[in-house]
């Protein structure tokens, strides 16, 4: 913004009560946000049901292959990408006619 540009601002007044119901209806706006937003990171079960796979050794394979991206922030414990899963799933479809 140059400095001729003029600023129109308006202040906008709200007695306190109006303010925290308008505070509470944003937080509410941005937790439902967060929460319709799912996990990249996902569990095997979950992975399995995206992949409509009933063996975990199948998706070892998968996994051992290259073919889905996984991370083990632990020993036991393995999460899967859930872009890397749609990504694989999409790259084996096959188009109609």
């Amino acid at each position: 913004m140059s400095f001729n540009q003029s600023i129109n601002m308006q202040v906008v007044c709200l007695q306190e009560e109006a303010f925290y119901a308008l505070f509470e209806k944003v937080i509410e706006h941005v937790e439902a946000k967060r929460r319709d937003k799912p996990d990249k990171w996902i569990d095997g079960e979950e992975a399995m049901h995206i992949l409509r796979i009933k063996s975990t050794t199948t998706l070892q394979k998968l996994r051992d292959e290259g073919k889905i991206r996984y991370t083990q922030p632990q020993k036991k414990i393995i999460l899967y990408d859930r872009d890397s899963l749609n990504d694989y799933l999409e790259r084996h479809a096959h188009e109609t006619f």
